[in-house]
């Protein structure tokens, strides 16, 4: 996946943040970011980019060495919303605004199966560790403190359990004219999870020096708040502070 060389900084200014589907991360990560200046970083919108890629090109999601080719040749870039409809971030697939198309039904049914792969995962790493060199940057995924930034100056981990998860994602779905059942997105969670957690590459875990923070009985600007205090507590060798008022 082609991406604009960024140039190398201490990843001290990198916030990761890490747990499984819909347990908050884009939506703290993308309030967190605002407040503290930093670009917001969805990784996963990679793996969904590729997923989506190989849907229209007719690539099986069992074929590693096809999708890793998708990776490389295509040309994603992620910016700052442009639209007031729910999303968090603009994702382009070359000249298209798939910002949705890669939250479709289809694309969430593989996407976990395609970032299986070490060979797409391999072609995707050095895209992330750019965008992570040129930080502040507040990055979203379920790798990042254990194996895209492993020396992130901040880990947290975020959680809740399947049902509250899906149910969120349910809603979400619902808000944009879906017409699943809160079940099927249940059985959806539950098949990601496994997925995510059991496979051999880069599997879903928390960090040994992550901070695990539940989010099933939080509101999101309590979420927030808590890991905005983190990270203005953290301070540099010199001690001045990462993040800075």
């Amino acid at each position: 996946m082609k991406a604009a060389p960024q140039s190398a900084t201490c990843h001290q200014r990198v916030i990761a943040i890490d747990g499984p589907a819909a347990a908050g991360k884009s939506t703290v990560a993308r309030e967190l970011a605002d407040r503290l200046g930093a670009l917001l970083f969805d990784t996963g919108a990679l793996y969904r980019t590729v997923a989506l890629a190989a849907l229209r090109a007719g690539v099986s999601a069992d074929d590693g060495k096809a999708l890793a080719e998708i990776a490389g040749e295509s040309t994603v870039a992620i910016h700052g919303a442009s639209q007031r409809d729910g999303r968090l971030y603009d994702i382009w697939l070359g000249e298209e605004d798939v910002t949705w198309a890669v939250r479709s039904p289809e694309v969430g049914a593989i996407v976990s199966q395609v970032s299986e792969h070490p060979e797409v995962r391999a072609a995707l790493l050095p895209v992330q560790r750019r965008i992570a060199g040129n930080g502040p940057v507040v990055m979203v995924g379920r790798d990042i403190g254990t194996v895209v930034v492993p020396d992130a100056g901040l880990k947290i981990y975020l959680d809740a359990n399947s049902r509250e998860r899906a149910h969120r994602r349910h809603l979400e779905t619902l808000a944009r004219g879906g017409d699943e059942t809160f079940q099927e997105v249940l059985m959806q969670t539950l098949r990601r999870d496994t997925v995510d957690s059991g496979r051999d590459v880069a599997p879903l875990r928390q960090a040994s020096d992550a901070i695990r923070i539940d989010t099933a009985d939080q509101t999101i600007e309590s979420v927030v708040k808590t890991v905005e205090s983190l990270a203005r507590a953290q301070r540099m060798p010199c001690g001045k502070p990462v993040w800075p008022p």
